[in-house]
């Protein structure tokens, strides 16, 4: 491996010598270039050898990263670049995606999360590009593991035209997911039409669907066009795909096969192009399973899945959604925008919200008309938010007494007896939550998956 060179591009120098001693422990070749402009007069220096794969910092003085990026590969065109940043939002997700990085990380990250996305650039070359990128997207917030990967895949998307299954919780923001998929795509020059298939009644929903013709049926008084024919070109997004009734999945499967179908009532045939985006609540393959939603629908629809996280299961985004939410808030006319005491934050961050980010947003709007000052107080909150919160006081209490009573003891090296009981215990309920998947208790604990491995070796958890 000592034959494969890492370029790493970032003039914060003591994350480069930690990249640099990573990376060369890996048996990696190692140049380092602390900016863009050192990197591109290295491409002519004669005995630099040229980059396998290039690591490259997004904010550095003089050239950014993107702008690296598209300057590097112009002469070498099969270039791995990965793209660090400090900001794990949309907008850097699909930025990096658009000037053809191979994958974006997002500081702090963990070593071996690090090495092992260079082995899997090594092994691929950098073949997505995307266009139409737009940062326009509503509420896409969140620097948390699972927000991550939701932006990582919407990233990926942007240069395709497949259909897409959203799954997740109410109030999670699926309808947000399939807009910023819509407008970072091909066809965002084109409509996006929704239709929530759960809120139609369903003698009404196939004309809502396909049109229909004048005189189909009584009140038919004119030809009606449909949503299918409204999203010609462009994109469809059917919300609530599971309450489809059984008829109107057999129509929708041949307008997804085919491309055209009849208007109710209608003799003439209509061809359509429309990229359809789905979104479901509930568990299609249990639905499948019992007779109620078709198979060769499902598997036509769940060409690429998202799944967007519950809010409990990224509770860490909480305080970044609430201050975009005040910041809305204060927009209205004589609203001022409020804040929340930290108290108040470690409240909502132990609320298990079951309307998710939805009922986030309607807390906060009443918040800032009912409260009576400027700095939101615990008294503030209703009794359901406190229930929450008095949990969170419990254990927090209990474990200051423990140490309390260890220092009166004499005791020392509290971080590492108390510190490890913690993370043995949080690892313990993730792995439990998630039934021993790994990936997935990764993402509940806000780590990466090698940390997660690392962690159940150090405390003898292997067997969790």
């Amino acid at each position: 491996m000592i034959d494969t060179t890492v370029w790493v591009v970032d003039d914060d120098t003591s994350i480069a010598w930690v990249l640099d001693k990573a990376l060369s422990k890996q048996g990696y070749h190692v140049e380092r270039f602390e900016s863009g402009e050192a990197a591109l007069l290295g491409l002519d220096k004669s005995g630099t050898p040229k980059p396998d794969v290039m690591l490259s910092d997004v904010r550095m003085a003089g050239m950014t990263g993107f702008e690296l990026a598209d300057k590097i590969t112009e002469q070498l065109p099969n270039l791995p670049v990965i793209i660090m940043t400090a900001f794990g939002d949309l907008d850097s997700a699909v930025d990096a995606y658009k000037h053809g990085a191979f994958e974006y990380l997002t500081k702090p990250f963990d070593i071996k999360e690090m090495t092992s996305l260079v082995d899997r650039a090594l092994q691929k070359t950098s073949s997505q590009s995307s266009e139409s990128i737009s940062s326009t997207q509503r509420l896409m917030l969140g620097e948390s593991a699972a927000m991550q990967e939701v932006f990582r895949i919407i990233g990926r998307l942007s240069s395709t035209e497949m259909n897409v299954l959203i799954r997740g919780e109410s109030g999670t923001g699926k309808e947000l997911v399939a807009e910023a998929i819509y407008q970072n795509s091909p066809r965002s020059a084109h409509p996006l039409v929704a239709i929530n298939t759960a809120a139609i009644p369903s003698e009404l929903l196939e004309s809502e669907l396909f049109g229909h013709e004048k005189g189909a049926f009584t009140g038919a008084h004119s030809r009606h066009i449909g949503r299918f024919e409204q999203a010609n070109n462009g994109t469809l997004f059917l919300d609530e795909i599971g309450d489809m009734p059984a008829g109107l999945q057999t129509r929708l499967l041949r307008v997804l096969s085919e491309g055209r179908f009849y208007r109710v009532g209608g003799r003439d045939e209509v061809k359509v192009d429309v990229r359809v985006i789905a979104a479901t609540n509930q568990n299609l393959e249990a639905l499948v399973d019992s007779g109620l939603f078709r198979a060769d629908l499902f598997h036509r629809l769940n060409v690429i899945s998202i799944q967007t996280p519950a809010l409990r299961e990224r509770s860490g985004d909480i305080p970044l959604l609430v201050n975009h939410f005040m910041a809305l808030s204060a927009l209205e006319p004589g609203a001022e925008k409020k804040h929340c005491a930290p108290e108040v934050l470690r409240a909502l961050q132990n609320y298990e919200w079951p309307g998710n980010v939805r009922e986030l947003e309607n807390l906060v709007k009443r918040l800032t008309v009912l409260a009576p000052s400027l700095m939101i107080q615990l008294d503030d909150l209703p009794s359901e938010v406190m229930g929450g919160k008095s949990q969170s006081e419990g254990w927090e209490e209990s474990l200051g007494r423990v140490a309390t009573e260890q220092l009166e003891a004499g005791e020392a090296g509290l971080m590492q007896s108390l510190g490890a009981k913690f993370e043995s215990t949080l690892i313990k309920a993730a792995m439990a939550k998630t039934g021993g998947h790994k990936q997935k208790a990764a993402i509940l604990l806000g780590w990466g998956r090698n940390t997660l491995t690392r962690k159940l070796q150090q405390l003898n958890l292997q067997d969790t």
